[in-house]
């Protein structure tokens, strides 16, 4: 276990103790106060393993702390999100190593992604409807959203840059550099707020269409749906008489029987159904426009050699930051994740250049 895997621990410990300090529901919040000590246990005994003083080991890192100011700035449910996706990632690197190795996989792999449901579920006083709660503030933003918004900019930056040098290197960065750069702008920005209108809003209907296909089949064949919810409680593990009975109790309410067999049946969680498309349209073009306009801000006042010259900087810049921000949910090193970032967005910009400069040269000819 090297110090890495232990500061891992260690950031966890810290976050999931910033989320029981800023959670207003007693019982989430010792969910969170217990996710934090068991993964300070952990940091203590991988500690211990390895031999390294105890005494400055519980210092978080800078990842996490940033990690604790976005969850100020823009709500800790962003936190949550990203926590559990980094437990995810853990998750499956584990296993991945286990099955390079030929190590047996004994089913602990996923503890800590399924541990805060566990928690709740095992809770003595858990309510359906903190449980609910609890997934919704899972739900409501998340690590998706953030990556979404550093993967939208990254989209914009080097679609935009290897556009605006493929061009700059046909003109001599002249002043045809800055209306192409802005259409490049628009048109990739229109093109993901479409594509993400689209995606939401299929998704949405095709849910929508399930559902409504639920609730005629509850109203038409009602012991068939019975059995059919019985037999998933059966294949949790419920056993038989149970689940039959769970499930006629269930089946009493049409409405909650719709509801339960949406989410078991269908695997929909129609609260998922109530985003807006436009808000995702919206939010997808802003990100990418973020991104797009870096390459093109130097030819709004200037031209030539200087402006390409300053355009690849703050692209330099901008897509070191972008590797950067990455490690957020990564947890990789940010210097070879940024640097990374770059040598992939320079190289891309140096062949359009490079492909601009023959076709300038050979119209020229």
């Amino acid at each position: 276990m090297t110090k890495k895997n232990i500061q891992t621990e260690i950031d966890a410990s810290f976050l999931y103790q910033q989320l029981a300090k800023h959670e207003e529901d007693e019982l989430i919040a010792s969910v969170y106060q217990k996710m934090s000590g068991i993964e300070k246990s952990h940091a203590i005994a991988f500690a211990k393993k390895e031999n390294i003083n105890l005494e400055n080991i519980f210092i978080p890192s800078w990842r996490a702390r940033i990690l604790n100011t976005l969850g100020k700035i823009f709500g800790y449910n962003l936190l949550l999100g990203v926590m559990m996706d980094t437990e995810k990632s853990i998750s499956n690197a584990v296993l991945s190593s286990k099955k390079k190795s030929n190590r047996q996989i004994d089913g602990t792999e996923t503890n800590h992604v399924k541990i805060l449901q566990t928690i709740l579920d095992k809770d003595e006083g858990a309510t359906g409807d903190q449980i609910t709660k609890f997934e919704k503030r899972h739900r409501t933003m998340g690590g998706n959203a953030l990556r979404a918004a550093v993967l939208g900019g990254n989209d914009g930056l080097l679609s935009n840059f290897s556009l605006v040098m493929g061009v700059a290197g046909a003109t001599a960065g002249q002043d045809g550099v800055l209306l192409a750069g802005l259409a490049g702008l628009l048109a990739g920005a229109l093109s993901m707020a479409m594509g993400e209108w689209v995606s939401v809003k299929s998704s949405q209907e095709l849910y929508e269409n399930q559902m409504q296909l639920e609730m005629e089949e509850i109203e038409t064949n009602p012991e068939g749906e019975k059995l059919e919810l019985a037999l998933i409680y059966m294949a949790k593990g419920v056993p038989e008489e149970q689940a039959h009975r769970m499930a006629e109790d269930i089946m009493k309410d049409k409405e909650q029987a719709h509801e339960v067999l949406v989410k078991e049946e269908l695997g929909i969680n129609p609260e998922e159904l109530k985003g807006s498309a436009v808000e995702a349209a919206i939010y997808s073009f802003l990100m990418f426009a973020i991104g797009a306009v870096i390459p093109v801000f130097p030819f709004m006042f200037t031209n030539g050699l200087h402006a390409v010259i300053t355009s690849v900087v703050l692209s330099t810049v901008g897509l070191f930051l972008i590797g950067a921000a990455i490690t957020l949910f990564t947890g990789k090193n940010v210097w070879y994740s940024g640097f990374r970032q770059v040598i992939f967005g320079l190289a891309a910009a140096a062949l359009t250049f490079g492909i601009g400069k023959i076709i300038g040269v050979s119209l020229l000819g």
